[in-house]
């Protein structure tokens, strides 16, 4: 007698990148407004913690919720796998729904929390050629860390993919958003980890640039190669 694959319907699925959206969104967004309260005005010590926070909930968030749902909470992680026929297309709307409606009431509960005013925007400019090709470059490792690591060392993807976001923070110049969804949301809070409403569209399109080109050098690297032809092959 053989176990049924663990297959949960779109209703739990769709719960779970709902819950998952919401803390990894308000960790980005709450741990970047304690990190500015108490840093004393340094920007470095303010974005390091900000960092340890996120990386430390992705893994949490991944590792916990990624037998429900695939753990995307990211537009651009559900589009490459729609991408490579490893996801239903038609499920694919509803996951970036989803995927905001939860960042949004992350980013509500983290001005709850805080005291600060629910609807707000942010006034933080994030432009500039510098800044996209960060998010280009940014949204291409995050994918393609995902679809190598899958390939391969499956257990390994929590922690890689908290590694290389905690890594991407200090490496790229837009601090790795990497997120289309978590662009609009951060957009929503006029705190340390927001982005103007106006940049918004230029991040996103880098995010999409760097994620189709994740999936297509990904898609090429982890192809299983042609077999080798023995000699009683080659003598036929």
């Amino acid at each position: 007698m053989t176990t049924a694959p663990f297959e949960p319907d779109l209703a739990r699925r769709l719960a779970a990148e709902a819950i998952g959206s919401f803390f990894l969104f308000a960790g980005v967004l709450g741990s970047g407004v304690m990190a500015e309260a108490l840093s004393g005005g340094n920007v470095a010590i303010a974005l390091l913690a900000n960092t340890i926070a996120t990386g430390a909930i992705l893994y949490v968030l991944i590792a916990m919720l990624g037998p429900y749902s695939g753990a995307h909470f990211n537009p651009a992680v559900t589009l490459a796998f729609a991408i490579r026929r490893e996801f239903r297309w038609k499920d694919a709307l509803p996951y970036v729904g989803v995927q905001l409606i939860g960042g949004i009431l992350g980013a509500f509960a983290v001005h709850l929390m805080f005291d600060l005013p629910i609807l707000q925007f942010s006034t933080k400019a994030r432009t500039g050629i510098g800044m996209l090709a960060g998010e280009a470059i940014a949204s291409f490792g995050l994918v393609f860390t995902i679809l190598v690591t899958l390939r391969r060392l499956p257990a390994s993807v929590p922690a890689s993919v908290a590694l290389y976001i905690a890594a991407a923070y200090w490496f790229t110049s837009s601090t790795s958003f990497a997120n289309p969804a978590i662009t609009i949301v951060r957009s929503l809070s006029n705190t340390f980890a927001g982005i103007a409403p106006m940049d918004v569209p230029g991040f996103i399109a880098a995010q999409i640039v760097g994620t189709l080109l994740a999936v297509l050098v990904g898609g090429w690297l982890t192809a299983d190669p042609p077999p080798i032809l023995g000699e009683s092959d080659l003598s036929r």
